[in-house]
């Protein structure tokens, strides 16, 4: 992310965005008590500086199972090498590098667990993977 300094405003708009990305520019400015022009201008900049990487949608498939699987790289491998190699396979939502006992974390949906097992076989043919833990996710709830 470039640097750029937020302010509160900035927090409001990420946040109502977060909630729901299709949110009327109308709505937040209503919200911040500012013009419908500035909320606009203020996405923008939020855009161009890479602080807002891009609009998505949340789901939810009956059918989907979701994994997490914890990472952990070899000793001298970067990690960050390994990351951009992790969000080109097939099945991965996102990455995050961590702190603790393993390095990245990533998140999985597959229609099976075959697919599951195929992405994870993946991730392990990664060079500087040392070792994996999955998790198969149960259930999960988002802020409303």
């Amino acid at each position: 992310m470039a640097s750029m300094m937020l302010d509160d405003k900035d927090y409001v708009i990420l946040r109502m965005l977060r909630r729901n990305a299709r949110t009327p520019y109308s709505v937040i400015a209503r919200e911040l008590g500012i013009s419908e022009v500035a909320v606009r201008k203020r996405i923008l900049k939020l855009l161009e500086r890479g602080v807002i990487k891009r609009f998505t949608i949340e789901y939810e498939d009956p059918g989907e199972i979701r994994a997490v699987v914890l990472v952990k790289t070899l000793p001298g491998v970067k990690v960050p090498e390994v990351s951009q190699k992790l969000v080109s396979i097939d099945g991965v939502e996102w990455v995050y590098e961590v702190t603790g006992e393993y390095d990245i974390l990533v998140a999985l949906a597959a229609r099976s667990v075959s697919d599951i097992n195929k992405y994870i076989d993946s991730i392990r043919a990664i060079e500087g993977v040392a070792s994996t833990n999955t998790m198969i996710v149960l259930r999960y709830w988002t802020p409303a």
